[in-house]
């Protein structure tokens, strides 16, 4: 026993130096491919910036860190995949199970390890990224403000220039020009504000890097002149109005890199623990219930008669009262004079309006607050799912492996690259119907471990059972019966024939054959429709046929000795045939009742058992033409066979 133990022990010993080893490669090899995706995404924020080495490490080093968590699930599934893909080449596997170990008990050492890694990824997406985040957010935000002319978007204001509020209708990024530029200068004051409006123009930096140099053409700037008279009366402002071809203006500029404070982007969903993130869902929760009841207080039913028609300022107090006993509007307006109607209608009208306005403002404010909570609920349940995403990546590589036995980077990569599409289309698909609303996010967040566990199940219990889940054979076979593809001979001529067929026995087992062929199809009537009821409820064997194919591939396993090129072609041409799929579905009494009962099943498998007679005429009648070629071949090139038949009788 205790030798048994030791033998075991080096075994999980065995199998963890092969599958960390791979482990650690993989895991480095995934983690440089997501550099290379976020790389990609950042690029533009990078060149051309003048960046310090120091800036780039740092950029690299918060980017990878938090990659980690991404990269440990692919990491495990082709470390799995290739680690017991090549114990099963290597036939490592078949050793160990011949030797009484089960594949859960291989699987075992394997899985703590994987129970480290997940435990690690929790750790790094709860206390190492939410960190790293936050300085990666700040160090984008600080490149962005090292070269702002780099960074000015489309059809919205940019106003990340001091006192400069630019907005771009187009831009030209080969020829680096603007398009439809329209400035605000606030300068000192608000009074001293300046609007430039230009057809094109272009920002860069100078050489010296001091300075922004902005060239505008043709355009038009607009200026406030001093304000002498009442400064609340803005009709008697005078402005001043210029039009130009050209022009160039400087704007002062620190092109030093200034890191921001990371605290500054703390608000974030991904920048948050899991206790941050549980406080944070727990006070927008709060806030929008809150919002929602203030909404309801405000535009009830006793607020609006209390506003319009009482005057009085004990809102609650008339809003309990009107929900136990409502008022009649219509009387209480026919009792008014004429006045006082108008008054109320103007300003119930007004007050439509601004409670339109205001509504539109809620509702958009609503629509944010509600965006933020579901990220922060879908980013709460992702630091669970992608460490779980770890063991179910772990069942469905190792097992996976074990079924392909296929070793190295070839086949195991292009299976889990496979995968793992899968795996981000789904979670992809999730994440998105998350924000938009239309799913609750605990099931948005579940769904690829939803999807994938199953199969990951299913997976180490199918290879647990040695069973063949990639024999294509199995495949070719259940989909050539499901949709009645047959099979074609392929017979070649022997090179060496031990024993030449029996020709003068075989020609009167073909005439008799071909007879018994006949008289079949003529008693049976094939080409008749069959009896629903009988071929689902009353099943009887077709011993005829059976029989037949019986003496069918006897007499063919005979005539596959023969020399005659010709006779061996005729064998080719003779088909294979299906002895019961004439007569019911399914081999199994039950199933066949089932189905028949499931009429609209029951009659597309009727159906199909009417194929299969019509077939099976049309066989037999290509086996009684091959079989008269034959005898007729025997016959008229064979002297021996003639000699060989005069001796017989």
């Amino acid at each position: 026993m205790a030798s048994t133990m030791k033998i075991i022990k080096k075994l999980d010993i065995f199998i963890l130096k092969q599958f960390s080893l791979l482990f650690a490669g993989t895991f480095f090899i995934c983690l440089f491919i997501f550099m290379m995706q976020f790389l990609w995404k950042w690029v533009d924020e990078l060149i051309g910036k003048g960046l310090s080495i120091g800036v780039l490490a740092h950029f690299f080093f918060y980017a990878g860190l938090t990659l980690v968590p991404g990269s440990f699930p692919l990491a495990l599934l082709l470390a799995s995949l290739i680690s017991f893909g090549n114990m099963g080449e290597r036939l490592e596997l078949l050793a160990m199970k011949s030797a009484g170990i089960p594949l859960i008990r291989i699987l075992r050492p394997v899985f703590v390890f994987s129970l480290f890694v997940t435990a690690g990824s929790f750790y790094f997406q709860n206390v190492v990224a939410p960190e790293s985040t936050k300085q990666l957010y700040a160090l984008i935000y600080s490149i962005r403000q090292k070269s702002p002319e780099m960074e000015i978007p489309e059809g919205v204001f940019y106003n990340e220039i001091q006192n400069y509020n630019l907005f771009v209708e187009r831009k030209d990024a080969e020829k680096g020009m603007l398009y439809g530029i329209m400035i605000y200068n606030q300068g000192r004051s608000f009074d001293d504000t300046q609007v430039v409006l230009a057809d094109s123009g272009r920002l860069q930096s100078t050489a010296d890097r001091m300075h922004l140099q902005l060239t505008l053409y043709d355009g038009q700037r607009f200026r406030n002149m001093e304000n002498t008279g009442n400064a609340m009366d803005k009709t008697t402002v005078p402005y001043m109005r210029e039009t130009f071809k050209k022009e160039v203006d400087l704007i002062p500029f620190d092109p030093s890199f200034e890191q921001q404070d990371a605290s500054l982007f703390g608000n974030q969903a991904r920048s948050k623990n899991l206790k941050q993130l549980t406080h944070g869902v727990d006070s927008l929760r709060a806030a929008l219930d809150s919002m929602g009841r203030e909404q309801y207080r405000q535009y009830s039913y006793g607020f609006l008669v209390h506003t319009h028609l009482t005057g009085r300022s004990d809102s609650a107090k008339l809003v309990e009262r009107v929900e136990r006993q409502p008022l009649n509007l219509d009387t209480v307006y026919a009792h008014l004079s004429e006045a006082t109607r108008g008054q109320i209608t103007k300003a119930a009208l007004d007050k439509s309006i601004s409670g339109e306005m205001q509504t539109s403002m809620l509702q958009e404010y609503s629509s944010y607050n509600f965006r933020i909570f579901r990220e922060h609920q879908m980013e709460r349940h992702k630091k669970f799912t992608l460490s779980l995403a770890c063991i179910i990546f772990f069942f469905i590589g190792a097992p996976l492996g074990a079924i392909i036995r296929k070793g190295g980077l070839g086949m195991p990569v292009v299976v889990s690259v496979i995968i793992f599409i899968l795996y981000y289309i789904v979670n992809h698909f999730g994440e998105m119907m998350v924000k938009s609303g239309t799913w609750d996010p605990t099931f948005g967040s579940w769904l690829s471990s939803l999807v994938l566990a199953p199969i990951g199940g299913w997976l180490t219990w199918k290879s647990n059972q040695d069973s063949a889940v990639f024999n294509w054979e199995g495949y070719q076979r259940f989909f050539r019966v499901l949709f009645g593809l047959r099979l074609h001979r392929n017979i070649s001529m022997k090179e060496v024939i031990m024993e030449d067929p029996d020709y003068a026995r075989l020609l009167p087992e073909l005439q008799q054959f071909n007879t018994d062929c006949a008289d079949y199809v003529q008693s049976h009537k094939l080409w008749k429709m069959p009896n629903y009821f009988r071929a689902f409820f009353r099943y009887e064997p077709d011993t005829v046929v059976i029989n037949l194919c019986e003496r069918l591939e006897v007499i063919i396993s005979e005539l596959s000795n023969a020399r005659d090129n010709r006779i061996i072609s005729a064998l080719n041409a003779i088909p294979v045939v299906a002895p019961d799929a004439h007569t019911r579905p399914f081999r199994n009494a039950r199933r066949n009742i089932i189905i028949g009962i499931l009429f609209p099943i029951g009659l597309i498998l009727w159906f199909r058992i009417w194929r299969y007679r019509l077939r099976l005429w049309r066989d037999m009648e290509q086996i009684q033409k091959q079989f008269i070629f034959i005898s007729q071949r025997i016959i008229k090139e064979g002297l021996g066979y003639k000699e060989r038949l005069a001796d017989g009788n």
